[in-house]
């Protein structure tokens, strides 16, 4: 676990002085990720109803999305809006994190229910969810702008799109590998305990960097899952978006120790 100093500055009403800057993480095995999928699958299947409601209705999101960037936009737009997915996608899981809370703590799924007994920080999560989908704005825009790199001969060859593949990968990757930092960790924190968004995300950091292997490979798992989405025309993601999100949740959980934070959920917790 990490060594972490305590926070002095005045905290809010609701959450005792002297917590610490950042919740202490696990060292993970750098197959843990295996087991987050594992157990996210084991959520869907206790809960499939809720699960596939909740990935049917990002699904439709999805198609919205796409729709809208093709139609008063381009196909330069539609796929930097595409791609910003990972950027937003940790926003639009809270509700497959709430379905994971519940069935932990035995209760009867009902979407969202833990975001009622967490109401005192749904400004902690609405404020993150907005900043993500500003970052995938930017990504958007900033996708178009990577295109001014594609060669201008009609029937381009691989030779000739080098520059813009990799000029276009690098810019992707910088914008990925910070969201993916910040809120591999932090959205599921905000919901389970009284900790603000600053606490969550640099707590969601320093879990990431302690543990490079593992997350390396749970980043590598949530791309090859988009990626299957996307090739299948978001017919696979009902069923491919809510495991990925409830094994956040699992991943949260087993990673990080946040039990110096008052709990957000009202029954006694059961860790997985």
């Amino acid at each position: 676990m990490s060594d972490t100093p305590a926070r002095t500055p005045s905290a809010p009403e609701d959450e005792p002085e002297g917590l610490p800057f950042v919740a202490p993480c696990q060292s993970l095995p750098v197959t843990a990720p295996l087991g987050w999928v594992r157990l996210g699958w084991q959520d869907l299947k206790r809960a499939p109803k809720q699960s596939l409601s909740y990935g049917l209705a990002m699904t439709a999101l999805s198609w919205l999305i796409a729709f809208i960037a093709l139609y008063f936009g381009s196909l330069t737009l539609f796929l930097g809006l595409l791609s910003g997915f990972i950027f937003v996608g940790p926003a639009f899981a809270i509700g497959l994190y709430s379905i994971s809370c519940q069935l932990q703590l035995g209760r009867t799924p009902q979407l969202g229910y833990c975001l009622r007994e967490g109401r005192r920080n749904i400004g902690n999560e609405l404020v993150f969810a907005m900043i993500l989908t500003v970052v995938c704005l930017v990504w958007a825009r900033a996708a178009s702008m990577v295109h001014i790199f594609f060669p201008s001969t009609a029937n381009p060859e691989l030779g000739d799109l080098i520059v813009f593949l990799g000029v276009g990968s690098v810019v992707g990757s910088l914008f990925a590998a910070i969201i993916f930092a910040a809120s591999a960790f932090s959205l599921p924190m905000i919901l389970d305990r009284k900790a603000d968004m600053v606490t969550a995300v640099i707590t969601s950091v320093n879990a990431v960097l302690r543990n490079k292997s593992a997350m390396g490979l749970w980043a590598g798992i949530i791309v090859g899952t988009l990626l299957v989405g996307i090739m299948t025309g978001f017919l696979a993601f009902p069923v491919l978006l809510p495991i990925i999100g409830h094994a956040t949740w699992h991943a949260y959980r087993q990673t990080i120790n946040a039990s110096d934070w008052p709990s957000n959920i009202s029954a006694p917790e059961a860790r997985t």
